[in-house]
């Protein structure tokens, strides 16, 4: 296979919410499901209130497609029960954790550890924030399985979503097996003509993917849309560009596997000082917990759940690393809002800005280039083939 042919599809098929978790969990008869969603004010689920702010199109997607999905002949097609609608708190970061409370459509006032999770086999979470994190940990514990969709638009629904994810998995266990057991990947940059690059110690350590398949009993919960290989970095060094929300860029210096301040290139001083600042109070929020190649074919979406899962693209998080298999809980951060999992995405539709150069991995002696200026080199092609 060559790079060339390694492009987008020209059409998707329809998307299919019996096919969509028939494939993701292959469900067994009599099987409890509900969906979940976030609001700044929970009580608006009463009734469904919510519906009435056009603002909250992920919530409304939630409803109009998953609840109402699920109890207008998905959920007895494949023979769940339950299809319950529940709110809880807007977290305000990624992957921190959900307050306890949770209110059903009828205005009670219910528990996450009582109530919800004891009670489903499958919970969907369609939500502003990702809740990935917090609802692996609480799977491990009760025993369910689940699927997080957070930022879920329609150009996710119609792309990212209405793919095979049998065919998402085998091609993310090819990237997987040719990426695994690294010692080590290296990442050169540009930005504002300036050079960097990052180093991140893998250990040799096997390589995990994130492939939408989430079938049996093993409790785990999958993060749609999938289609990634990743590690926990055991260490790193050198330097990375950063682009802040608001568009501020700046390069960070990374030393013992965590960001530990920097040089501001551009944008707001304020919010560059302020990120430093919280390295200092609080330094494991600038630990490196993750690398990730995407390793699928689709339209950016202008939302990091698809984009970062796109074949060409690669993101670096900080942070919360336990749902990935790293040591870095909640509980180790010095304020709870900061026990956020944040992902770096380097994109070219979201990092125009920042130029990856070259991507190259280290293993069993030989230095391979994987990516360059955001296309997979032939390595990559061919492990696809």
């Amino acid at each position: 296979m060559s790079n060339q042919a390694l492009s987008i599809p020209n059409s998707f098929p329809p998307f299919d919410l019996t096919r969509l978790l028939k494939t993701v969990f292959e469900p067994q008869k009599g099987e409890r499901a509900c969906v979940l969603i976030d609001l700044d004010d929970p009580t608006q689920v009463q009734d469904f209130a919510f519906l009435q702010d056009p603002a909250l199109t992920v919530q409304k997607y939630a409803h109009d497609i998953f609840y109402q999905g699920l109890n207008n002949g998905v959920g007895h097609e494949l023979g769940l029960t339950g299809g319950e609608f529940y709110a809880y708190k807007k977290t305000g970061g990624s992957n921190l954790d959900m307050d306890d409370l949770v209110m059903d459509t009828q205005g009670r006032r219910l528990s996450f550890e009582k109530d919800i999770y004891p009670k489903y086999d499958i919970i969907l979470c369609i939500s502003t924030y990702s809740a990935t994190a917090p609802l692996t940990a609480s799977a491990k514990k009760h025993g369910f399985r689940g699927a997080t969709l957070h930022g879920l638009n329609e150009v996710i629904l119609q792309t990212g979503l209405a793919v095979d994810y049998n065919e998402v998995s085998k091609q993310a266990e090819k990237l997987r097996l040719g990426l695994t057991k690294s010692d080590w990947v290296e990442i050169d940059y540009e930005v504002a003509g300036k050079s960097c690059t990052l180093h991140l110690d893998l250990g040799r350590q096997e390589a995990q993917k994130s492939h939408g398949l989430c079938r049996g009993k093993t409790p785990d919960v999958a993060n749609l849309p999938a289609g990634e290989v990743y590690f926990v970095p055991t260490g790193g060094s050198g330097q990375m560009p950063m682009k802040f929300e608001d568009g501020t860029l700046a390069i960070l210096d990374i030393e013992g596997g965590r960001q530990v301040g920097g040089s501001f290139l551009s944008g707001n001083l304020k919010k560059f000082q302020e990120h430093v600042a919280k390295l200092q109070r609080d330094p494991v929020t600038g630990e490196l917990g993750e690398l990730g190649f995407g390793t699928q074919l689709l339209p950016f979406s202008g939302r990091d759940i698809q984009d970062e899962k796109i074949l060409g693209t690669i993101h670096v998080a900080t942070g919360r690393s336990d749902h990935l298999g790293g040591h870095l809980t909640p509980d180790k951060f010095a304020e709870r809002i900061n026990a956020t999992h944040d992902d770096i995405l380097y994109a070219p539709h979201k990092t125009p800005e920042i130029q990856v150069k070259q991507v190259r991995m280290h293993r069993n002696g030989t230095t391979t280039v994987v990516m360059e200026n955001y296309r997979p080199t032939e390595y990559l092609a061919q492990l696809l083939a």
